[in-house]
């Protein structure tokens, strides 16, 4: 990638400020420059691995918006018959005893219906900022509040693998679409429930996972 831009593919645990951190704490240790700036073009679920996209100095982290607009893909793995107060496994997980069987047929119609232009409405678990104030920081307090629904379009849901309970699935969206709420709302029109259980980022634009390294490779 050309410029003060680096592609991470990003690790579970890491926050996507940890891994600013890290690089900005590196860059200045070994290159001696004070007041460095550092920023990323788009959140990362501490959960979720994959593509994220890093600008070093002023002029690269001015231009990261230009990241941020870009089409997404996701790869996720949705486990049906439970959901969770985050919706991803690091909420509280609870059992919607489910026990009726949910045939390939019905995922593929259930699938269909979620593409093309709609909105979604951003969870309180996330990074959104109302207010100065991030979703999650509220939820964390027990607290929710109104929020209005975002304008997402989603191109394409290909399915990779489904065996009850978990659904495989990859998914190209516009920017601003929220993969765990797409979960929990697939799990809904299916009557079963369910939450994203896994999460990764494959591209970003025309920047593809495979072309980054581990924030410690760098």
């Amino acid at each position: 990638m050309e410029g003060n831009f680096l592609l991470i593919d990003k690790e579970t645990t890491w926050t996507s400020n940890d891994v600013v951190a890290f690089l900005r704490g590196k860059l200045k240790k070994e290159k001696g420059i004070k007041n460095l700036k550092v920023g990323h073009a788009g959140t990362l679920d501490p959960f979720a691995t994959g593509l994220l996209i890093v600008g070093v100095g002023k002029e690269a982290t001015v231009r990261l918006d230009e990241f941020k607009n870009l089409d997404k893909t996701y790869e996720t793995t949705l486990q049906f018959g439970e959901i969770s107060d985050t919706q991803d496994p690091e909420g509280e997980i609870e059992s919607t005893n489910f026990t009726s069987d949910i045939t390939l047929e019905q995922v593929q119609d259930v699938l269909k219906k979620f593409l093309g232009k709609q909105q979604q409405m951003p969870p309180m678990h996330s990074a959104k900022k109302i207010k100065g104030q991030r979703l999650y920081e509220l939820a964390r307090q027990g607290i929710e509040i109104e929020r209005q629904a975002n304008d997402i379009e989603i191109y394409d849901i290909k399915l990779i693998d489904y065996q009850y309970p978990k659904l495989k699935i990859e998914v190209k969206c516009s920017t601003g679409t929220y993969i765990r709420q797409l979960a929990q709302d697939i799990g809904e029109a299916l009557g079963c429930g369910a939450y994203c259980f896994e999460l990764r980022r494959t591209q970003i634009g025309d920047y593809k996972v495979e072309d980054a390294k581990k924030v410690k490779e760098i």
